[in-house]
């Protein structure tokens, strides 16, 4: 009887002693707060204030109780990041690297396209009304921002900036140079039609292409040619004249 009351004696011992580290022990994990979160990358798009937000609910939650997974997901969430790496660095930090989309032009009025085509959406589009834009059917982004990589490269051999690259439903081309000039294209042999308007930008001279509002190429021999307001009559037999030779 005096050793059965023993075991009982140290059983109760163990358990209250196992209880009681157990109970220190989860009060220790869910106090455990996270000091330091270092964040590592060159944001020129992320708000960093917006990161704060995204970030405090599980940082509230300390070292231990704090989702690495959530975090990573609510990183990856905000608009034009691309990768997130996060992980817990003992005893009371979390590491987070943080790499950017780069955008290279705007598509339709609220979107972007990075150097692969995909499409982005930020908060806000004004921070990049410096970029070109593309507009056209939807699922051609990729398709349309090569073709525009194409114009872009023959445009800037003859000093010209593009500036916006339009296709519509019936797939007919529109151009507008960062100099205000437009360009009619449309949908046959768009290409070609450019290239032959670039080809006769010799001959009229600088000055000439300068006073143009806009040029219309959908003509089998020819252009034609919308001057702006102020710009005067133009002697085209002089011109003609004075490049008879480079005809």
């Amino acid at each position: 009887m005096i050793r059965l009351r023993t075991l009982l004696l140290a059983a109760l011992l163990c358990g209250g002693g196992w209880w009681g580290w157990q109970k220190v022990s989860t009060g220790m994990l869910r106090n455990q707060p996270i000091r330091y979160v270092k964040i590592e990358g060159a944001f020129q798009y992320t708000d960093k204030e917006r990161l704060k937000q995204v970030l405090a609910p599980q940082m509230k939650l300390g070292y231990y109780h704090a989702d690495m997974q959530a975090v990573h997901q609510a990183i990856k969430d905000l608009p034009l990041v691309d990768k997130v790496d996060v992980k817990r660095v003992w005893p009371d930090a979390v590491h987070i690297k943080i790499v950017e989309h780069k955008p290279v032009v705007r598509w339709g009025s609220n979107a972007l396209l990075n150097k692969q085509g995909d499409v982005l959406t930020p908060d806000n589009i004004e921070p990049f009304r410096h970029l070109p834009l593309i507009t056209g059917p939807s699922g051609q982004e990729k398709k349309l921002l090569e073709i525009m990589k194409g114009v872009y490269i023959v445009l800037k051999d003859k000093s010209l900036q593009l500036a916006e690259f339009h296709v519509n439903e019936r797939r007919a081309w529109r151009l507008k140079l960062a100099s205000g000039l437009e360009m009619q294209l449309g949908r046959k042999a768009p290409l070609e039609n450019m290239q032959r308007f670039l080809k006769t930008m010799d001959l009229l001279g600088a000055e000439q292409v300068a006073m143009m509002a806009s040029v219309d190429t959908r003509y089998p021999n020819g252009y034609a040619v919308t001057w702006k307001p102020e710009v005067a009559a133009i002697d085209w037999k002089a011109i003609v004249e004075k490049n008879k030779n480079l005809i």
